[in-house]
């Protein structure tokens, strides 16, 4: 049997969508959500591996997306441990139209349901988290034709794909993680709207165009606030931006921000501790 060097992350808070993707950059095989941890599951037992995870949380707590971290190893021989994983991962029911389900489940849609066939294994964003499923359904409400939507932070570019399954004419999702971008290429092309998404590597000040109808942000509170003026610049008049990633106590120093950039404040929608925003482009 092969053996498997599995690392448990504690973090304080818990994000696990922001977390998972700034800690594929040490190439697991795999991640697994747990209720408080993330178990990340690596086929080589590199004595390098816990130094670069060390180093990239450092990274996230002198950032201040992290308050406390701990990180506890094991190593364990299972040659099934991949089909373990997957077992954790459904079909999710976000909304009563829209659908997530990953490469490896089957699933028969009803009757005007959007079925949205994601490859979870290279990013995050598979519709199970609070802030995703937020985000979804508000785009279920804002999505019109003919717009043209951006996607910030993209991961398995699952945001730019349900928009364009809702009757978004076209999309753009960037993200400055290499894994996303084959990601996000490959569920393009199972979700047949690889000539209507253009999925890029980089971040949003990377975006030359400045007509987007809708712009999509999944992303914490740190990140959000300093790319305010970014947003601004690639929102049409009257666009609107749809905010997710937040908590609770973020709304406020958000809206101040965001109010400053002339975006007005349309909803707010809310599940357990996790925000997301909708504004509208005034000036």
């Amino acid at each position: 049997m092969k053996k498997f060097t599995v690392f448990n992350i504690i973090s304080e808070p818990f994000e696990p969508e922001i977390l998972s993707g700034f800690l594929w950059e040490t190439e697991p095989s795999g991640i697994e959500e747990l209720s408080n941890s993330l178990n990340l599951f690596f086929e080589s037992e590199d004595e390098n591996i816990k130094s670069k995870l060390v180093e990239i949380l450092d990274e996230l707590k002198s950032d201040g997306m992290l308050d406390t971290y701990e990180i506890n190893y094991s190593v364990f021989e299972d040659q099934n441990w991949n089909e373990e994983w997957e077992k954790g991962i459904k079909v999710i029911n976000v909304t009563d139209k829209i659908v997530i389900k990953p490469t490896f489940r089957d699933y028969n849609p009803k009757p005007n349901e959007i079925v949205i066939t994601i490859d979870p294994k290279m990013s995050f964003g598979t519709g199970e988290h609070q802030t995703t499923k937020l985000i979804l359904s508000l785009l279920e409400k804002f999505v019109s034709s003919n717009q043209r939507v951006l996607d910030v932070g993209s991961g398995t570019a699952v945001l730019a794909i349900a928009a364009l399954k809702l009757g978004a004419t076209s999309a753009v999702a960037v993200d400055n993680d290499e894994w996303c971008l084959d990601n996000g290429i490959e569920n393009a092309k199972l979700n047949d709207v690889e000539n209507l998404l253009q999925v890029k590597l980089g971040e949003i000040k990377d975006i030359e165009d400045s007509d987007f109808d809708l712009i999509l942000a999944n992303i914490q509170r740190n990140v959000l606030l300093p790319i305010a003026p970014q947003i601004c610049e690639r929102v049409k008049n009257d666009g609107l931006i749809i905010l997710s990633g937040l908590l609770i106590d973020d709304e406020k120093v958000i809206v101040e921000k965001y109010s400053t950039f002339g975006f007005k404040l349309l909803e707010k929608s809310q599940m357990d501790e996790w925000i997301a925003l909708v504004f509208q482009k005034t000036l």
